[in-house]
């Protein structure tokens, strides 16, 4: 049974920082894809960052280019997700996700989670104080 379990989310102030962690398991595919979504009150839900298994390269939303840096720990199926320079759009939901990459997959790292068979966290709640 997969399981992902998030932490770190709370409250953290405009322009400060926060460190979301997803711990994995029960997840054996070796190549894959990590990934942080969040979804606001009346939104819907949007990607904002990815790392591939293998290699680790990284994907980021325009929003969060340069403020947001996501990372891996495979000895410990752990991602995390440094959040900087916290906006007032920031606060939402925080899922974390993971997919099975297809070896032959060329499109967007989004548009993975979407078109296949994706695992997601609970999530954990960022809000943002001024």
């Amino acid at each position: 049974q997969v399981q992902l379990v998030e932490s770190g989310g709370g409250s953290g102030q405009a322009g400060g920082s926060l460190r979301l962690s997803c711990a994995a398991s029960g997840y054996t595919a070796s190549r894959n894809y990590m990934g942080w979504f969040r979804q606001a009150p009346g939104k819907e839900r949007e990607g904002v960052a990815a790392i591939y298994s293998r290699g680790g390269n990284t994907y980021y939303a325009d929003s969060v280019k340069g403020r947001f840096t996501i990372s891996q720990d495979n000895a410990k199926n752990t991602v995390y997700m440094q959040m900087n320079s916290l906006k007032p759009e920031d606060p939402a939901m925080y899922y974390c996700a993971v997919v099975e990459a297809p070896a032959w997959w060329s499109g967007s790292w989004i548009d993975l989670f979407k078109r296949f068979n994706t695992f997601w966290g609970q999530g954990t709640q960022v809000t943002v104080s001024s």
